[in-house]
């Protein structure tokens, strides 16, 4: 990937005389010797590439030019034998594309800034006037507080700066994917295949929905590569519950199954919803409120493209259900739609399984986006969501995850 290229975009949109910082972030403590897995804050990884501990991305757009700088760990013999070695300066700086004399140790930042702003380097990028710090983020905790406290520091120390957000200029940025992105998510998606129909094929009465589950992870295991999210195995009723991962169930003799997962690789998700019958076979019922289901999501892919904005998105769709749902007898006005069908119809996919991106634009061409319908009836213990991901091109979508069973025959073929 080329991320030079998407430092320049993301500077493209942001008025001159601006500075712009992204913390990498650190593990939080989980006891007095031990952290959490470290996952890098997802927009300097967007910007730099590079997955690495407590460094920070520095980005100036002055009058005239523009500037990128790192700030890194240089770790000594002491720290390296007991937690390893950490990328060179010349790693570093071919990995993210920031030129070699751009990157200083992370002691040197508040130095450095303060270097930018004084009146004596004016001269190289003009009077710099406004910062630009990622404040609207909440993948990980302490790298919010890493910013709040950088904030109240600037302003402390240099009360003439406007502190901005570069939340939405990065979330419009994002909206678009380039062609590593797409086969990093197409490849996650195959994976995910794999996985899926390993779990698919252990239903039986009796299993617990947590087997189910380690059958899925078993090939995630063998790959060393997790889960993009807690994985959902809902049987039965439990199915109704859209954020039910407890998987601490058996499954009983005529139930749905629905599973709600995905795969994280190179950093890049899927986001996959399956609904599979422990008997092998749907019964009549289940078919027909499977059929609207599955209409939704078929006709809402095959409507979809560049252009079109996520309310009527989430309009055609619910449209479908609200006809299919009244057919079913499951509702007898619209209005009643949301007691047996209570989301969206689908979210941006990308670094984060809910990508950022801005809702009041269209979604453009090299979006990447879910297409997701159900129905949840809980007095008649059926659950089913149909999930897929999607491409958007400039003639229409394209299904990324098609090679996934979901017509009714192949799914009971699948765990038959």
């Amino acid at each position: 990937m080329n991320y030079s290229n998407r430092r320049n975009n993301y500077l493209k949109r942001l008025p001159k005389r601006s500075l712009s910082l992204f913390f990498s972030g650190s593990a939080p403590k989980q006891t007095v010797d031990r952290s959490y897995p470290f996952f890098t804050n997802r927009n300097f990884f967007y910007l730099t590439g590079l997955e690495i501990e407590d460094a920070t991305l520095v980005l100036v757009k002055g009058d005239q030019s523009e500037g990128a700088y790192l700030f890194v760990e240089e770790r000594d013999a002491f720290r390296t034998r007991w937690d390893g070695p950490v990328m060179s300066f010349d790693e570093v700086a071919k990995a993210s594309g920031v030129d070699r004399t751009h990157v200083f140790r992370k002691e040197e930042l508040k130095t450095h800034l303060n270097r930018l702003l004084s009146t004596t380097r004016q001269a190289v990028f003009g009077p710099l006037e406004k910062i630009f710090l990622d404040l609207e983020r909440s993948e990980v905790d302490q790298a919010e507080n890493i910013e709040s406290s950088f904030a109240r520091y600037i302003h402390e120390h240099y009360p003439f700066l406007d502190v901005g957000r570069s939340t939405y200029f990065l979330a419009e940025a994002r909206m678009v994917k380039d062609p590593e992105e797409i086969e990093r998510t197409k490849r996650a998606i195959e994976i995910t295949k794999d996985a899926l129909t390993r779990a698919a094929r252990s239903l039986k009465e009796g299993l617990y929905e947590y087997e189910a589950e380690a059958e899925f992870n078993y090939v995630l295991d063998s790959k060393q590569l997790k889960p993009a999210f807690e994985t959902i195995v809902a049987a039965g009723s439990r199915a109704t519950t859209l954020h039910y991962n407890a998987n601490n169930k058996p499954m009983q003799d005529g139930d749905l199954v629905l599973f709600d997962l995905g795969v994280r690789y190179a950093n890049y998700n899927s986001d996959i919803s399956r609904v599979f019958p422990v008997s092998k076979t749907f019964t009549k019922r289940q078919k027909e409120i499977y059929q609207v289901v599955l209409e939704a999501n078929k006709k809402t892919i095959e409507w979809l493209k560049p252009g079109v904005t996520f309310k009527a998105f989430n309009d055609y769709g619910r449209k479908i259900l609200i006809e299919g749902a009244k057919r079913l007898k499951l509702i007898e006005s619209d209005e009643e739609i949301g007691n047996v069908y209570y989301h969206s119809l689908g979210h941006y996919l990308g670094l984060n399984v809910h990508d950022v991106g801005n809702h009041d634009l269209v979604i453009p061409e090299g979006a990447l986006i879910t297409v997701e319908p159900g129905l949840y009836i809980a007095d008649e213990r059926i659950g089913i969501r149909i999930e897929d991901d999607i491409l958007i091109t400039k003639d229409g979508a394209i299904n990324l995850s098609a090679m996934i069973p979901k017509e009714i025959e192949e799914i009971e073929a699948l765990c038959k």
